[in-house]
């Protein structure tokens, strides 16, 4: 994983490796005891902090991650000429 600069979005990253660890273990204690009713309402409560944490972190993402080389306006904008390789060096008969 990547570090992050802004120490905001390391937090969220941190909160969901916990949040989903924390699931996970409630889950697997909704089918080990009888109580759901309270369970149900914390793994709810847990699956929304994940989901704001990964809203937060994507929006960052959106603004402040470079844009690849290889999408999909840089290679609208190229000639498929250049990227021919036989028009770039002729080739020569070898029969001659």
């Amino acid at each position: 994983m990547v570090a992050d600069n802004n120490s905001g979005i390391a937090w969220h990253r941190v909160q969901i490796r916990k949040n989903r660890e924390a699931v996970k273990t409630l889950e697997m204690l909704k089918f080990a005891t009888e109580e759901t009713g309270s369970t149900e309402a914390k793994i709810a409560e847990l699956k929304r902090k994940i989901t704001d944490s990964e809203r937060c972190i994507a929006e960052h993402e959106r603004r402040t991650r470079r844009p690849l080389p290889t999408d999909l306006q840089t290679l609208a904008s190229v000639s498929w000429s250049d990227w021919d390789a036989s028009t770039l060096k002729p080739r020569r008969n070898a029969s001659r």
